[in-house]
């Protein structure tokens, strides 16, 4: 925590003459940048993981005129056909996954009040008005349109509309690729839930920004808009 919490003031230090005040809120969005420039090969592996998928369709056809009246052998022969091809249907969700400890540290480093034994001075930091280390409801108490409230109001709508291109990238993305299913409509196990639940994670995380500390939120945020961007080209 404490080396993490040094390499956050550095950084913002280093930012001081672009961003003033806002520096450690643009310290923060950096690191992000970062952590997701590291996951960023992982994230092309998905995507040809994804396309390796539609190249298996004719062999997955084939199957299914096979074993089409014995659904249980049909899934199980897809399974095979995609281990055989090293293709892995959930492939997609390790990105994702390795985002959680950064997530985590940000939350934790800004909800401590002490770091080493050492006031937090992390907590100080703000973007414009509101304070790094506080909550939406912490903004509500002086005021939506308070300074912190306009803050939080400008992170919502920045989530709304990239929820809302997520959905609709989400859904195209669906419709154009039925690798997944297996036959008469049915998916993978597992991977139907995945699939209906996907577009909608990005409104998640309108929860998630009201919830964490601002400073995780910006995490958040800036996460989910570079993923966004991300599939749209990875996936065009």
């Amino acid at each position: 925590m404490s080396v993490f919490a040094h390499l956050v003031e550095h950084l913002a230090d280093l930012l001081q003459p672009l961003f003033g005040a806002s520096a450690a809120a643009a310290a923060i969005v950096l690191f992000t940048a970062l952590v997701r420039l590291l996951v960023h090969p992982l994230s092309r592996a998905a995507a040809r993981g994804q396309k390796a998928r539609t190249a298996l369709q004719p062999k997955i056809a084939e199957l299914r005129k096979k074993h089409g009246r014995n659904p249980e052998k049909l899934q199980r022969a897809v399974l095979e056909l995609h281990a055989e091809e090293k293709v892995s249907p959930l492939a997609g969700c390790l990105p994702g996954m390795l985002q959680v400890p950064a997530f985590f540290l940000l939350y934790h480093l800004f909800s401590s009040d002490t770091i080493g034994g050492e006031a937090n001075g992390l907590l100080d930091h703000r973007l414009f008005a509101a304070p790094l280390g506080e909550r939406w409801t912490d903004a509500l108490q002086g005021g939506v349109l308070s300074g912190a409230g306009l803050v939080y109001a400008g992170l919502f709508v920045v989530v709304a509309c990239v929820a809302a291109f997520s959905y609709r990238l989400g859904k195209r993305m669906t419709a154009a690729n039925p690798a997944a299913q297996v036959g008469d409509g049915e998916q993978l196990p597992g991977l139907g839930a995945v699939t209906k639940v996907m577009p909608f994670m990005s409104f998640f995380t309108l929860v998630t920004v009201a919830v964490v500390p601002l400073a995780a939120a910006l995490y958040v945020v800036t996460s989910t808009t570079w993923s966004v961007v991300e599939r749209a080209v990875l996936y065009r």
